[in-house]
């Protein structure tokens, strides 16, 4: 769902060449329904196998190298190709932010910059600040492993889907980790960039106990939404719904009041 950072943050549902306001079906009931799969690449109505797409694509796509998921394993830096080195050039050797953000608790994450704040929002941090500005994806990578030491670089889906009410000083944060960053990071680093960004989340009310719609074993659901956080949709019986993990999913989504 590609958002604006508002407040609160807009989610617009893609249908297609037209688009749908989440926030506007706030208190509504919602059918979501499962009816086949369309393959990310080819489009074909194949079994998706993962990241929304099926198993040859996946092995054969650019998109699905790697260094998307493992950024320090980037190598169009060195004039090296993964799958597509005129596509890896055109992602990797770019500015690319190494940051610090509160979701379920402090974690640590590399994005490119031109997905700040959206890489923020998609993982449902409520705060979030900028590390390290770096020039190709391989230093954020490298950065990145070495944090993860001290910081987790994963988000706990379940606690960051439920009302949170702590925060967490980032700032002194940056400046307690500042000294572990690798040796050809270190040029990179700006300690007197200190902005915290916010996000503002679109919930009526969170669940106390989550549990995850899985539409290949529940084809049909009907709910109230009450918000929409990260990437996910919340409903009143406290089903969550990942519309990112069902990328390659054909669903059709009806409004019923």
């Amino acid at each position: 769902m590609p958002t604006e950072h508002l407040v609160p943050i807009q989610y617009y549902l893609e249908l297609g060449a037209d688009f749908l306001n989440m926030n506007q079906l706030l208190g509504k009931k919602i059918q979501l329904t499962a009816t086949g799969s369309e393959c990310l690449q080819c489009h074909a109505p194949k079994e998706i196998y993962r990241q929304g797409f099926c198993k040859s694509c996946f092995f054969e796509t650019p998109n699905a190298g790697a260094w998307i998921l493992r950024p320090e394993l980037s190598t169009a830096h060195l004039g090296i190709a993964d799958r597509d080195l005129a596509f890896e050039q055109k992602m990797q050797l770019t500015p690319h932010i190494v940051y610090l953000a509160f979701s379920s608790s402090v974690k640590v994450g590399v994005t490119r910059k031109t997905q700040v704040p959206t890489r923020w929002i998609d993982q449902g941090a409520t705060q979030a600040l900028v590390f390290v500005e770096v020039p190709n994806r391989y230093l954020a990578g490298v950065a990145e492993v070495a944090l993860k030491a001290y910081v987790s670089d994963k988000t706990n889906w379940r606690k960051m889907l439920q009302e949170i009410t702590t925060t967490s000083d980032l700032v002194a944060l940056k400046k307690e980790l500042a000294a572990f960053l690798p040796e050809e990071v270190q040029p990179y680093l700006d300690l007197n960039d200190t902005a915290v960004t916010t996000m503002d989340f679109p919930v009526l009310q969170y669940p106390a106990k989550v549990k995850s719609l899985n539409l290949k074993k529940q084809p049909l659901y009907t709910g109230v939404l009450q918000g929409v956080k990260g990437q996910y949709l919340l409903f009143d019986d406290a089903t969550v719904f990942n519309v990112r993990a069902n990328e390659g999913t054909v669903v059709r989504l009806e409004v019923l009041d």
